[in-house]
C-alpha cells in the first residue's frame, strides 16, 4: 500500500517528475520490436536532457527499423543531464528553460567507433540544424503544436504525467494512436480508463509492480520508497506501476491456469451484489460460469481469450460500469474487478 500512498501524494502535490530507467525501458520494449519497424514514434514527454526514452529510441533507431523520431518536452526542465548538451547552450551556461523538439529520421556512427551510442546521438543533435528546434508554445503535450506532431505518429511512447493521466489517455484514443505508456494500477479503476480495458481497447503491457524513479533535487525526502545514490541523486520507488498499452504482445494471450473447483462454502457472495468473492487470482475456480469479483491485480493475469470483465465493485456509484460495494459479511473490501469465464 505504499506504493499506492507515495503516488497518490505525488499526484495531489502535481510532482509529475518520475524519470524512468532505460533497463525498465528496454526490459519492456522488447516485447514490442516488430511493432516499431517503419513506424514513427513519438515521445511527447520528453526532454532530450534527461529522458531516457528518446535516448532508448534514438540508441535503438536503425536495429528497431523506425522511419522517425520526435520527442517534445515541457519547458523548465527540472532535471538538466549533461549527456547530451544541445546546440543552444554551451558546457559553461546554464542550459536554458526552452521548450524543444528533436526530430530524427536517421541515426549513424559519427564517431566511427563501430557502433551508435549516445556520443553519436550528442554530434547529431549539436551539429544537425534539422533534427533540433525550439518549439513557439510551452511544449505542453495539448497544445496545438504538439498535437499537429501527434497525428503524425504511428506509436506514442512514454510516461506522462501522473497526474494528467485521464487527459493524456484521452487525447491518444481520440487521435486513434497505438502507445505503450506508464502508469499508476489505480488507473485501472478511473471511469475514463475501465471502459477502455472492458472493450478491449487498452490494456496492460508485460510489467506491473515495482519501478524505481529519478526524481528532481528539490524533491522532499520521504520516510520510505526515497534514497539517494553516490552521486547525490534522488531516487524514489512505487510499488503499483503499470504500462499501458493497445500494442498486442504474448503475454496478453497466455490463459491462467485454472485447477481449483467451485463449492459454495470456499466461495461466498457478495452482499449486495450476485457474485463470488475472490481473494487471490490463483483461486479462481475453473467451473464457475458465474460473475467473480477478483482483485485488481488480476488485470496483470487478465486473457481475453479466456474471460470477459463485465465491471468493478468499487464504490457503486462512480460510474455505470461501478456495479456496487464489494461488501462481504458487513465488511468493506478492496476494488472487485468482475470477470466471467468464456464457455
Amino acid at each position: 500500500m505504499a506504493g499506492n500512498r507515495s503516488l497518490n501524494a505525488a499526484m495531489k502535490a502535481k510532482q509529475d517528475e518520475f524519470y524512468t530507467q532505460i533497463d525498465d525501458i528496454s526490459s519492456e520494449l522488447k516485447h514490442y520490436r516488430d511493432h516499431f519497424r517503419g513506424k514513427v514514434v513519438f515521445c511527447n514527454c520528453d526532454d532530450p536532457y534527461e529522458s531516457n526514452f528518446f535516448k532508448y529510441f534514438a540508441l535503438n533507431f536503425n536495429s528497431l527499423g523506425l522511419k522517425k523520431l520526435i520527442a517534445t518536452c515541457y519547458d523548465g526542465s527540472p532535471v538538466m543531464g549533461n549527456e547530451l548538451l544541445l546546440q543552444f547552450d554551451t558546457p559553461d551556461s546554464e542550459p536554458k528553460k526552452i521548450a524543444y523538439k528533436v526530430e530524427i529520421t536517421e541515426v549513424d556512427d559519427y564517431n566511427g567507433d563501430g557502433a551508435v551510442n549516445l556520443s553519436d546521438v550528442a554530434y547529431l543533435l549539436q551539429n544537425d540544424k534539422n533534427v533540433l528546434s525550439r518549439l513557439k508554445g510551452n511544449g505542453d503535450f495539448r497544445s496545438a503544436e504538439c498535437v499537429e506532431l501527434l497525428k503524425q505518429a504511428d506509436i506514442v511512447c512514454t510516461n506522462p504525467p501522473f497526474s494528467l493521466f485521464r487527459e493524456y489517455v484521452a487525447q491518444l484514443v481520440k487521435y486513434e494512436k497505438k502507445f505503450l505508456i506508464i502508469g499508476g494500477q489505480n488507473a485501472l479503476k478511473y471511469k475514463e480508463i475501465f471502459p477502455l480495458l472492458m472493450r478491449n481497447q487498452i490494456w496492460l503491457g508485460h510489467k506491473m509492480g515495482d519501478m524505481s524513479f529519478q526524481v528532481p533535487s528539490y524533491y522532499e525526502a520521504r520516510e520510505t520508497r526515497y534514497w539517494q545514490d553516490e552521486n547525490g541523486q534522488k531516487w524514489r520507488s512505487l510499488g503499483n506501476i503499470c504500462w499501458y498499452t493497445n500494442l498486442d504482445h504474448k503475454k496478453r494471450h497466455e490463459g491462467i491456469d485454472l485447477w481449483k473447483h467451485y463449492n459454495s462454502n470456499t466461495y461466498q457472495h457478495y452482499d449486495y451484489f450476485d457474485a463470488i468473492n475472490i481473494d487471490k487470482v490463483v483461486d479462481i475456480p475453473c467451473d464457475y460460469d458465474g460473475l467473480m469479483g477478483v482483485p485488481i491485480t488480476f488485470m496483470d493475469k487478465y486473457c481475453p481469450d479466456q474471460f470477459d470483465i463485465v465491471g468493478v465493485l468499487n464504490h457503486g456509484c462512480d460510474s455505470v460500469f461501478d456495479l456496487a460495494k464489494p461488501t462481504l459479511n458487513g465488511k468493506d473490501l478492496y476494488s472487485r474487478i468482475l470477470i466471467r469465464r468464456k464457455k
